[in-house]
């Protein structure tokens, strides 16, 4: 029987890697993790060419910034859908011989069947650390912003509720309030939106941002953020 129950707590006491795609559940999840646990890095896997980041489509000098403000290194690799799951593999097999015992990630409803994370560390020989597992969506949201945690939303689906005069726009409770009204989860978990995270606690420095042209793809809308010099 999986010990699913340790999901929730697997960083306590522990090293860890965590998957970190920039956006507010993997930002929350690390600062949860790093309060009970040692983190030794961030995974980001990126798209083929390395340009932009497999999840977010962040590119990789905005969480090189995310990545030094927090300070710790990043265990990247460029994977097709195809070898996705082997490169991640590798990049946990890294961490191990670097120290890591457990992977953390900001999933909140990840199923206790075929879950992938589940079966990734275990083929690594690592555990799992899920914080924000099972966890109320409004909940994680609030607790977020009550953290001081600034974050931008960057990707919309038009087809889901959203509107493309939401990008740019910061989670506040006020903004949580009138995307619950509209019927969207606050937490974007129906891949209505996904935001990037700019400043708070877990930050030595705010993330100096310009905001860019926005770009339509389909059912799809795009704020891309451009990294200030400082």
């Amino acid at each position: 029987m999986k010990e699913t129950v340790k999901w929730k707590t697997g960083a306590h006491g522990h090293k860890f890697i965590a998957s970190f795609s920039g956006g507010k559940d993997s930002v929350l999840a690390l600062y949860k993790s790093m309060k009970v646990g040692e983190p030794i890095g961030l995974i980001v896997m990126m798209e083929e060419e390395g340009k932009r980041s497999r999840s977010h489509g962040m590119p990789p000098e905005l969480i090189s910034a995310q990545a030094e403000s927090i300070g710790l290194p990043v265990f990247t690799a460029a994977a097709s859908w195809d070898d996705y799951e082997a490169k991640f593999i590798t990049l946990l097999e890294q961490a191990k011989r670097q120290g890591a015992e457990v992977l953390v990630t900001g999933d909140l409803d990840m199923p206790v069947q075929d879950c992938w994370h589940d079966k990734v560390t275990q083929i690594a020989g690592l555990k799992l650390g899920m914080p924000l597992w099972e966890m109320d969506h409004h909940e994680v949201v609030k607790e977020f912003i009550d953290l001081g945690f600034i974050s931008v939303l960057v990707t919309v689906n038009v087809t889901l509720g959203m509107r493309e005069e939401d990008l740019g726009r910061t989670l506040t409770h006020d903004y949580v309030k009138e995307l619950q009204a509209r019927g969207i989860d606050p937490c974007g978990e129906g891949g209505e939106f996904h935001t990037t995270v700019i400043d708070g606690p877990l930050f030595k420095h705010p993330i100096p941002v310009r905001k860019g042209n926005i770009v339509k793809n389909g059912d799809y809308a795009f704020l891309p953020l451009e990294l200030l010099e400082q």
